[in-house]
């Protein structure tokens, strides 16, 4: 059972982004027939006790273009009614990140 579950989790790509005080990971893993899906964790320290929680969401090969057009039509409407600036970090020796509001850029899927 140990082979399976670890086939089943086996890691092909792996994309960290870290925005403020929350990291997000986009990870493509394989199956055991090697099919790939994705799973998107948001990581953020808890202030009180400073452990990390972790949301996870997996997605699926086949719901692809529909979460991608759900996204999209929902990132749009709030740009649509609010103002969104979105920040750039820059993340020092000492890990402190600092926000560059110049930094101004578009979300496209």
């Amino acid at each position: 059972m140990g082979d399976f579950d670890n086939k089943e989790r086996e890691e092909v790509f792996s994309k960290k982004v870290r925005a403020g005080k929350r990291t997000y990971f986009f990870d493509v893993k394989a199956t055991r027939s090697n099919d790939y899906y994705v799973t998107v964790t948001e990581s953020k320290k808890r202030l009180e006790d400073g452990v990390f929680i972790k949301h996870k969401i997996f997605l699926y090969k086949e719901d692809f273009e529909k979460f991608a057009e759900g996204l999209k039509e929902t990132i749009d409407y709030i740009k649509a009614h609010q103002d969104v600036v979105e920040k750039r970090y820059e993340f020092s020796e000492n890990h402190s990140e600092t926000a560059k509001a110049e930094d101004d850029f578009s979300f496209d899927i």
